[in-house]
């Protein structure tokens, strides 16, 4: 049995090196034609390693001619095939440029924002490459409205924006999780203003009725009633919209003691 796994190493070590050596005679090769055969070949196997870098040399090589723009594509997929999303995103949107009537004009537009969409970090971190993502396949689709992919990008989209969405939310209740009302009252009403479907909605309006509440209370004597005033129209619009809000006696507390005050000013 120990000899079997002995005798089965020493096969597969010497098919990884005769492959290696294989590969170094394609590298060293001057016959072009030849190393872009091999270099569709080592992409059709998978093998997007010896891929990239046969196609990295070869876009320099064709630069020009009929084959050009099919090197630029398999390079880009085969970036993707490594998950450089990076790299591939940056010769899909080469490819765009540099050949824009190419028959793989329409994909690589596509995978432009599909990458920037593999990029996308999580909620909680900056999301300026979610935006790119969101451009860039909305790009697409009015480029191309009536391709196959464009309810994969409505899609995608649809996700993305959902994320940018949560992230405007998480945004702003941090400052009110910080107790910094004032700066918790122009984050909240930014994001309200920016999505206003959101399904935040209620405990964004929630959030800054209590934060616009909190901020007149803890407010030097002569801002207070401005502040109170604030509130109070805060509430009834909070009021308006969710009128069985679970929020509603919490509310009803601050609106009775905003009116308390006002009232007590003007007398």
């Amino acid at each position: 049995m120990k000899m079997r796994f002995i005798w089965i190493g020493l096969v597969l070590c010497a098919l990884l090196l005769n492959s290696c050596g294989d590969f170094n005679r394609v590298i060293k090769s001057t016959d072009y034609d030849f190393k872009y055969k091999k270099a569709i070949e080592y992409y059709d196997d998978g093998d997007y390693v010896k891929a990239s870098t046969l196609f990295r040399e070869l876009v320099n090589i064709y630069r020009g001619t009929s084959r050009a723009d099919k090197i630029y594509y398999y390079y880009a997929k085969s970036m993707l095939g490594q998950n450089d999303y990076l790299m591939a995103g940056h010769f899909f949107g080469s490819l765009i440029k540099e050949f824009p009537m190419s028959e793989y004009a329409e994909e690589a537009q596509f995978m432009v924002g599909y990458c920037y969409y593999l990029q996308s970090p999580k909620p909680r971190l900056d999301q300026q490459v979610t935006q790119k993502s969101i451009d860039a396949l909305q790009l697409f689709i009015n480029l191309y409205p009536y391709s196959e992919r464009v309810n994969e990008a409505d899609r995608l989209i649809d996700e993305l924006t959902e994320k940018m969405v949560y992230k405007s939310y998480l945004s702003a209740k941090l400052y009110y999780d910080l107790e910094e009302y004032k700066a918790a009252v122009v984050a909240l009403e930014n994001s309200i203003n920016k999505y206003p479907d959101s399904r935040y909605r209620e405990e964004l309006k929630f959030m800054l009725l209590k934060s616009r509440y909190l901020l007149a209370m803890r407010s030097v004597e002569d801002k207070k009633e401005n502040r109170f005033s604030a509130a109070i129209d805060e509430y009834f619009s909070f009021i308006d919209e969710f009128p069985e809000s679970k929020h509603r006696k919490e509310v009803e507390k601050y609106y009775k003691t905003a009116s308390h005050e006002i009232d007590y000013k003007e007398e």
